[in-house]
């Protein structure tokens, strides 16, 4: 895999051996969420405003680190995993992205994320608050990390107060089967998004947090977290609103 750097009008990008961008982050704030799909896959903020939760998170994918490297500087006492195949996206996220030193409550991984999850749940190793799944190669292709089977291993690591964020893309040949397998793995406990102006598709499950939060109730969590992380998500909120109850 080619990895290549980019910086353009004070943004530093990710490549995977061609245009198409696979992370970004603002240098002067490196550890704020750049990318409109990455701002979108927080949505479980809104729906659990307890400022503890998550306890423990899994990212399946790296990329620069976006994502956990928020969670991390937002809710320090979460435990913090992170599978990522390639050891030279982690090296990347190091030297160009920021990454947080590796530490009991931070830890990267490389390896799988299918045989992670799958040796996971049949170690019975413990469940997860949150799973974010975010794994693409230079093809914008996922694999086995978008099949029930991988789902249904989701699910099973997840913990009742916990919630699956899965990034699809809608211009995708199987968009439309992708939903069906999360509906599938999560016995219609899933809802999709509006598509991102990118076309990224952020996709939501659970197995018993649920998504009854009112409208007053995550405008007010958005509000919050806003003052709390400088995060906007009011657009998100529309979106869950729009989303709800089902795909």
């Amino acid at each position: 895999m080619d990895i290549l750097i980019s910086e353009e009008k004070g943004v530093r990008q990710l490549h995977f051996g061609s245009d198409w961008v696979q992370g970004a982050m603002r240098i002067a704030r490196p550890y704020a969420l750049e990318l409109e799909y990455t701002r979108e896959m927080m949505a479980p903020l809104l729906l659990n405003p307890d400022s503890q939760w998550p306890r423990n998170a899994l990212f399946v994918g790296l990329g620069v680190g976006a994502l956990p490297k928020f969670l991390h500087k937002h809710r320090p006492n979460a435990k913090i995993t992170v599978i990522e195949i390639s050891h030279a996206v982690v090296a990347a996220a190091q030297m160009h992205f920021k990454l947080p030193p590796f530490s009991p409550g931070f830890h990267v991984e490389v390896s799988c994320g299918a045989d992670y999850m799958a040796k996971s749940v049949a170690s019975s190793a413990r469940q997860f608050d949150l799973i974010m799944v975010d794994g693409f190669d230079g093809k914008a292709k996922v694999g086995p990390l978008n099949s029930t089977a991988f789902y249904l291993n989701c699910k099973a690591l997840l913990s009742e107060q916990g919630y699956l964020v899965a990034n699809l893309l809608s211009n995708q040949k199987d968009s439309a089967q992708s939903k069906q397998r999360l509906l599938d793995a999560f016995d219609g406990n899933a809802v999709a998004l509006a598509p991102c102006a990118s076309g990224n598709v952020i996709a939501l499950a659970h197995v018993g947090a649920g998504f009854s939060a009112t409208e007053a109730d995550l405008y007010a969590n958005c509000q919050r977290l806003k003052e709390e992380t400088a995060l906007n998500l009011s657009n998100t909120v529309a979106k869950l609103i729009e989303a709800c109850p089902k795909v």
